[in-house]
């Protein structure tokens, strides 16, 4: 049984307390590139220093990362201090950073900037380039790795949404160094099929894992292609040169799918509304169109001969009531008048004054009016209201008035 045996746990707490001891590393200073840079909800931040033989993971909590002024990006030269001590969990040696000193830009992020402006003198990045991406796509063209996260985030949202778009994956390198002229030729490939839109991207990563997406090769693909491309590369915060170049950025792959396949379930509730629309739209139409053709068809009514001819009738019948009114009311006023004459006439008839006792008396077939009309012994006619009598004047006798 040997003696000098000890647990995991025994080793890393010796380890810490040692590293604890040491001066030097409870302040130490350290220059280096930032990479795998990560800011996690709770306000802790984590990365890696390293340089061109070493990397030190490192880790600045929420309580010193407030009091840090300088924006920390990938690639960046910086001056971070600290103590280095090992956590005891996994025997990780690491160093907690409180304060950090911009060193000036990485290698690589100067790369970058240096491709950017270059690219965007040129007119790359113009939106007059950017083509439209299609609403209706049956086809969708990726350009990715085969066995990525993203090719397979990509199958999952796209058949969730629509089954029915095809997928045509243009396997590609997505880190390392041919990385950049395999994504190049993908995207020349799918050009050579009848694909709508391109995705080309890749899961998340540090400045160097990305790097392939920061490549003029790639840039160059994307902006000569025909076909709208939209960029996938899994990060959320920071460009790469292929999101400046493509048609569209989506900020991972998942969202690129969603960008790019429309969803067969808001496109049937679209069509449903828009069918709702239209059934009302023609309804309204119609009955337009019939308050319309029932003011035509009295028009016509009206206008119609047959309906002229039976308009004339009515108003040769309300005519003749009119006249034969009119008539009526004439006749009674002339029997009005002639009763009025008639009732003179007979005030002034012969018949009635003899019916009073009167006689009218002739001579020689004169009506005598007068005593000088007869002479003695001329012989007279008495007509009376019965009959007649004949007579002789036998004297006269004249009146003193």
């Amino acid at each position: 049984m040997k003696d000098n045996i000890y647990s995991v746990t025994e080793v890393n707490k010796y380890i810490k307390n040692m590293m604890e001891q040491d001066f030097f590393l409870s302040k130490v200073s350290i220059r280096g590139e930032i990479s795998n840079l990560k800011r996690h909800s709770s306000g802790h931040i984590y990365l890696t220093i390293k340089d061109d033989g070493a990397a030190l993971p490192a880790v600045i909590f929420a309580s010193y990362a407030r009091c840090i002024t300088v924006d920390l990006k990938e690639g960046m030269k910086v001056v971070v201090t600290g103590n280095v001590d090992i956590y005891e969990k996994t025997g990780n040696c690491q160093i907690y950073i409180k304060t950090v000193e911009d060193d000036g830009i990485g290698i690589l992020y100067k790369k970058y900037q240096e491709l950017k402006e270059r690219l965007e003198d040129s007119g790359m990045f113009d939106p007059m380039y950017k083509k439209p991406i299609p609403k209706y796509v049956k086809k969708v063209g990726i350009v990715t790795s085969p066995t990525g996260a993203a090719i397979q985030d990509i199958i999952n949202i796209s058949t969730r949404r629509n089954p029915y778009v095809q997928l045509i994956l243009a396997p590609a390198l997505v880190q390392g160094e041919d990385a950049a002229k395999s994504i190049a030729e993908g995207i020349r490939r799918l050009n050579e099929t009848d694909v709508d839109v391109i995705i080309v991207g890749r899961g998340g990563g540090s400045l160097e894992d990305l790097w392939a997406f920061n490549e003029e090769v790639v840039a160059d693909a994307i902006f000569k292609s025909a076909i709208p491309i939209i960029s996938a590369v899994g990060h959320e915060t920071d460009f790469t040169i292929a999101d400046f170049v493509s048609d569209l950025r989506a900020p991972t792959p998942s969202a690129a799918a969603e960008l790019s396949v429309y969803s067969i379930e808001e496109l049937e509730k679209e069509l449903l509304g828009q069918s709702d629309r239209l059934k009302a739209l023609i309804d309204g139409k119609l009955e337009r169109v019939k308050r319309i053709s029932a003011q035509y068809s009295e028009v016509l009514e009206k206008l119609s001969p047959k309906n002229m001819v039976l308009q004339r009738k009515h108003d040769v019948a309300r005519a003749a009531d009119r006249l034969e009114i009119l008539i009526k009311d004439k006749l009674n006023d002339r029997r009005n008048s002639l009763k009025i004459l008639v009732t003179k006439l007979d005030g002034l008839s012969p018949l009635k004054k003899l019916s009073e006792g009167y006689a009218v008396v002739e001579t020689k077939g004169h009506v005598i009016t007068g005593i000088d009309a007869v002479d003695i012994g001329d012989e007279i006619s008495v007509h009376l209201l019965d009959g007649d009598i004949s007579a002789n004047v036998s004297g006269k006798h004249k009146e003193k008035r």
